[in-house]
């Protein structure tokens, strides 16, 4: 399952995770944390416009 990738090419994931912890790390960081960041700021933005809106009343 955990093969070494010494071709141009990887066909296997998990051969291509298995090159050091930079390319992990830069893989997890892709999928988990920066859309969490994202999430983030329009969670945030959408709080703050309810406060807008009721502060109108």
């Amino acid at each position: 399952m955990f093969t070494s990738c010494t071709d141009i090419a990887c066909d296997n994931i998990f051969a291509l995770l298995n090159q050091g912890p930079l390319t992990l790390t830069i893989f997890l960081h892709t999928l988990l944390i920066l859309p969490m960041f994202f999430i983030y700021f329009q969670e945030k933005k959408k709080i703050q416009q309810g406060k807008d809106m009721q502060g109108e009343w």
